[in-house]
């Protein structure tokens, strides 16, 4: 609903734009109509303009007052306390003082006859009283342009100051000029020229453009970034700081990690140093791994299922990449080496909370591995689920082209009784179509009756909202985002929706009859199982919406929403005009900026953080945080009552916000950012840093280093 409104107040916004310019066009050229018949049609048009303005200031304040009556206030307040003015004031005016002199001319030429309007009525066409109403909406619907796609959020009214002071500026120059043409309105009819009034029009215009060139200038210079620049670059943001000690954490333990060991940093003997690199804090250096993996990336040719060829870039020759399988507790340990792929590579663990200088980032953590040159990393895999990796070096076009494949970390005990266990990855293939990994056809698997069956869905897809809708037995959402949920109930009839990064583990027991699993919104993708593999596609249920809001048994957590917090923060996602590279565009932002000027949240070890995450945008937006699960606490102002919802990728859709809070215990310097990577690469990333560590490594167009 909160989408919605936001939709309609933009919408309401374009119109008004419109019909204020139209208005106080045909406001303003009354006084030029010869005869006393042109100025009456024109003024009765006029009051029709007048209706349709109305009706729009009406939207753009309902929609307005809706949100306000639903929604959080960084949803809401700039735009009932600036843009609902801004509107509705001229309108106010319009009716208050336009339109009884409008009424009057009206009346005073319902003759309609050819003879030239005398000097009342043309004083009356002319009056600043009359036409300044329908000038100041035009000018208004600029403000409100301007407002709309440079959102002065969180409100700050040194933001407004000057926008609002132009309006103020432009508005008395209108009154004046308009005063002036009264007092020769009033004198001699005035000649309708319209080419020399078009002149004037471009002159003014052209004055408005020269002038606010300079500072659009200097802001496309300023916004160029540097050859070599920290990724530590931007402005710390050290939060809201609460009074008190932690919150006792009561013997419990975060689900399925703790780095109090692992992440120790390298040359530290007794405890960490006040300023450590990111490289220091790394997995175990010593010991023999219990499994090592070595991944190739390099060019190569990848055949669909369906005869289809794909130019793809592959781990091992492979799109995706192998599947990596290891045990909880396990010491892993994979070599990265680049064959031939130019503009290099890395592997991030998305999802495995690793030590930080195991996260593969360029630039951040490591410099990117270039042709000829290997990286191994080395962590202990203590987290049980659903993951992946991917090159998080120039990220969009690698995960585009097939530098991703499956990383699952099993229970270091084996499973009790033998299941399927069936990952289900998706992708769009350049040129070749969607595809459940390289099989862009309808699979066939034969499943015994009764037996366990687990589908693991991951969805990679860059801004892709992908749906899985399972036809044909009851299943089981036991885990999201590689965390297990407590008491999941089951379900029918419900469409499984993953945004880029998102990870879904159902589970159910083969039934004796065929179940299919629908992927996207044709029918030419998904997977049948059935006991010999063969049998029709069932027909698709209609379907809704899988909520985990409410979803499965409330369980003990570390923290929860009435915790004390050490720290809290406000994340805004918004749209806007803004300067990226010397690139002037509408930009998806991070607290109204674009990286580097985005925020980087500080934090210290131990602490307890909470983050509020509001998508102000027209899009939605999966927010992964490196290095940290994050528990969410509420969704849209309801708190979370069933299972313990931990989440890497937390997928916010327009209008949406949410709580969430996560434990500082993994130290570093780690990347939040949307993963729609197109987003990314433009600009929509920030960093969560810890108070004492430093990162050696720059981006930058002098450097190999191009996280995204």
């Amino acid at each position: 609903m909160n989408a919605i409104l936001m939709n309609a107040e933009l919408a309401a916004i374009m119109i008004y734009i419109l019909f204020s310019f139209i208005a106080a066009g045909k406001a303003s050229k009354l006084i030029y109509f010869g005869t006393e018949k042109q100025l009456y049609r024109r003024t009765r048009k006029l009051r029709f303009w007048s209706v349709f303005l109305t009706l729009a200031a009406a939207a753009i304040a309902a929609a307005d007052l809706a949100l306000a009556a639903a929604a959080h206030p960084l949803l809401w307040m700039d735009r009932l306390l600036l843009r609902t003015p801004l509107a509705v004031i001229p309108v106010a005016l319009i009716w208050g003082n336009a339109y009884p002199r409008l009424r009057r001319l009206l009346q005073r030429t319902a003759g309609q006859t050819e003879a030239a309007p005398d000097t009342a009525r043309r004083r009356l066409a002319a009056e600043p009283a009359f036409v300044f109403p329908f000038r100041l909406a035009a000018l208004s619907s600029i403000a409100l342009f301007y407002f709309a796609f440079v959102p002065p959020v969180p409100l700050r009214w040194t933001a407004v100051t000057l926008p609002l002071t132009g309006l103020l500026l432009a508005a008395s120059l209108a009154w004046m000029a308009l005063s002036r043409r009264s007092q020769l309105a009033a004198e001699a009819p005035l000649a309708g020229s319209p080419w020399l009034r078009r002149l004037r029009s471009a002159g003014v215009l052209l004055a408005i453009l020269a002038v606010s060139s300079v500072p659009f200038l200097t802001a496309m210079q300023a916004s160029r970034l540097e050859g070599r620049l920290s990724m530590m670059s931007g402005r710390p943001d050290y939060g809201r700081t609460a009074s008190g000690a932690p919150a006792a954490q009561a013997g419990l333990a975060l689900p399925g990690h703790n780095h109090a060991a692992a992440a120790q940093p390298a040359s530290a003997a007794g405890g960490q140093s006040a300023a450590v690199p990111v490289t220091e804090l790394t997995g175990p250096r010593s010991g023999k791994p219990d499994r090592e993996f070595t991944l190739t990336a390099q060019k190569q040719t990848v055949t669909l299922a369906s005869g289809k060829q794909v130019d793809a870039w592959t781990y091992n020759g492979q799109a995706p990449g192998p599947e990596l399988r290891m045990k909880e507790g396990e010491l892993i340990e994979i070599k990265l080496e680049n064959k031939d792929i130019e503009v290099g590579v890395t592997l991030h663990w998305h999802g495995l909370d690793v030590p930080n200088a195991e996260d593969g980032v360029a630039g951040a953590t490591q410099d990117a591995v270039m042709p000829g040159e290997t990286h191994t990393y080395r962590f202990v895999a203590d987290q049980v689920g659903t993951f992946w990796y991917h090159s998080h070096q120039h990220s969009k076009t690698a995960v585009q082209k097939g530098l991703f494949g499956v990383l699952i970390v099993e229970p270091s005990e084996a499973a009790v009784q033998p299941f399927e266990d069936i990952t289900v990855i998706t992708h769009v293939w350049a040129g070749a179509g969607f595809a459940i990994g390289s099989n862009d056809t309808v699979q066939r698997k034969a499943i015994a009756p009764g037996t366990p069956v687990k589908l693991r869905l991951i969805n990679t897809d860059d801004w892709v909202r992908q749906s899985y809708v399972l036809t044909g037995v009851p299943f089981k959402v036991t885990a999201i985002d590689g965390v297990d949920l407590n008491g999941p109930s089951e379900l029918e009839n419900q469409s499984l929706e993953l945004i880029t990064g998102g990870r879904y583990d159902i589970a159910f027991v083969m039934p004796d009859h065929p179940v299919y699993l629908k992927v996207g919104n044709g029918k030419e993708l998904g997977l049948l199982m059935s006991a010999d593999g063969s049998g029709d596609v069932p027909k698709p249920e209609t379907t809704s919406v899988f909520d985990p809001t409410h979803y499965g048994m409330p369980a003990d957590t570390p923290f929860g929403g009435d915790s004390e917090f050490d720290r809290e923060f406000t994340m805004v996602l918004d749209n806007r005009f803004a300067f990226y590279n010397g690139r002037f565009a509408a930009y998806d932002t991070i607290n109204g900026e674009v990286f580097p000027n985005t925020p980087m949240f500080v934090v210290k070890e131990g602490e307890l953080v909470k983050t509020l995450i509001v998508n102000r945008g027209a899009v939605e937006h999966p927010m992964h945080l490196h290095g940290h699960h994050m528990l969410v606490l509420s969704r849209n102002g309801e708190a979370v009552t069933g299972s313990p919802w931990w989440s890497d990728t937390l997928d916010v859709a327009p209008g949406e916000y949410y709580e969430v809070a996560f434990l500082a215990d993994n130290p570093g310097v780690w990347m939040d950012h949307c993963h729609n990577l197109q987003h990314a690469s433009a600009g929509m990333t920030m960093h969560l840093m810890y108070e004492g560590v430093t990162s050696p490594f720059e981006v930058g167009t002098a450097t190999p280093n191009h996280p995204e």
